[in-house]
Order: C-alpha cells, then sequence, then structure tokens
C-alpha cells in the first residue's frame, strides 16, 4: 500500500532557479513512484495527496487533480470526478472531516473546470503550449549537440522521460497563468481601492463645502448690511 505521508517539501519561493527545478522534478518524482505503487488509492490516501506539501502547485492542474490524461472523453473524466469525489466524501471519511472537506473542494474545482467548455479549452491550450515548448527546447538541444559535434540523442528521446519534461513544462505554465491571475486581481483591488479612497476624499470635500456655505448664509442673513 503506497504511503503518500512522505516527507515532501517544496517551497519553490526560496529557491534559486535551477535549484527550484531540481527540487520540482525530485518532488514529482517521488508522488508518481508512490502513486505508481498503487494506483486505486484509498480515501486516506487521495486526501493526502491532494493536499500534501507543494499541492497548491500541482492541483492548479485540473487533469491532475482527477487522474486523468487530458486526452480523455469528458464522459470518462466525470466519471473518474464522481468515483473520486465519493471517496474524499467528509461524510465518508468522518475521522478527518475538515481535511477530507478541503480534498472534496479541490476536486469539485477541478470538474467545473473541465466542465465549462470555455476553462477547459484554456486548461488544453496550456498543455498544447507545454508540448510545444518542450519540442523546441529538445530541437534546440540537438541543434547544440549538432554545433558540438556530438550524437544527437537527448533524453527525452525516452517516451517516459519525454512525458515528465511536457509534464513539468505544463506545470510551469499553469503556475504562471496563475500567478498572471492574482496579479490582476490585486491591481484590480487597488484601483478600487484608489478609486473608493477618492470618492471619499470627494465627498468630505463636499460636505465642508456645504457646511462652509451653510454657515456663511447664516452669518449673512444673522449680520445684514
Amino acid at each position: 500500500m503506497a504511503n503518500c505521508n512522505v516527507n515532501l517539501t517544496m517551497n519553490p519561493e526560496v529557491l534559486p532557479s535551477t535549484r527550484k527545478e531540481e527540487a520540482f522534478n525530485e518532488f514529482y518524482t517521488e508522488v508518481k513512484e508512490i502513486e505508481k505503487r498503487d494506483s486505486v488509492l484509498t480515501p486516506k490516501q487521495q486526501i493526502d495527496r491532494l493536499l500534501r506539501p507543494g499541492s497548491t502547485y500541482f492541483n492548479l492542474n485540473p487533469y491532475e487533480v482527477l487522474q486523468v490524461d487530458p486526452d480523455v472523453p469528458l464522459d470518462e473524466v466525470k466519471k473518474k470526478y464522481k468515483r473520486l469525489s465519493i471517496l474524499v466524501h467528509p461524510d465518508k471519511n468522518q475521522d478527518d472531516p475538515d481535511r477530507a472537506q478541503q480534498a472534496f473542494e479541490i476536486i469539485n474545482k477541478a470538474w467545473k473546470t473541465l466542465e465549462n467548455e470555455e476553462t477547459r479549452t484554456k486548461c488544453l491550450d496550456v498543455i498544447e503550449e507545454a508540448k510545444a515548448r518542450t519540442d523546441h527546447m529538445i530541437s534546440e538541444k540537438r541543434k547544440k549537440l549538432k554545433r558540438e559535434g556530438k550524437e544527437q540523442r537527448v533524453d527525452e528521446d525516452d517516451p517516459g522521460n519525454y512525458k515528465h519534461a511536457v509534464y513539468v513544462m505544463t506545470m510551469k505554465l499553469f503556475a504562471d497563468m496563475e500567478r498572471k491571475r492574482r496579479d490582476l486581481e490585486q491591481r484590480d483591488m487597488e484601483e478600487r481601492k484608489r478609486k473608493r479612497e477618492q470618492e471619499i476624499e470627494e465627498e468630505e470635500k463636499a460636505t465642508i463645502e456645504k457646511e462652509w456655505q451653510k454657515n456663511f448664509e447664516v452669518k449673512y442673513v444673522n449680520c445684514p448690511g
């Protein structure tokens, strides 16, 4: 039985770029080895998988959350979603309801993303871009080897390594997309705050002006000529 309670600590925010990729690769490899040992995870293992250290990073990809390939038909994705949602449902995991609820919400969010044609298309576009970038990277590697007069064989010639490279690139693109979304949200929030502060300032000025005008009129009436 797979043991998902391993130390998979990864904090990409504080690592140099090269070390980030190494940490990500190590993290990904260890998680995949765990899942390979037991492809049908128990409720607890599914909850652990969805809430493991670094899960926010991995869970950006709804296909990864639901453990399905992007080319799987939507009706099959729905069947997998239903199975997973039943496994992690809080009612089925009353010994750990809070974490089960979190896992349940993650699975629901992934399905809502894929159920919607627009957001599903965006996800598929990210995955296609990841493949294109990976192919370009491989092409550049071959060119470099050719210039150096070496055999033009790269690690990604192995199907497993190629799939892994696409996966890593996919996660990076999803992370980039999420960062952009958060930046836009933050800028929008700051703009709304700025406008509201401006409105309050104008309201205060209007109140002061109105009060001054009122006092002036009273003074003028009481002191004619």
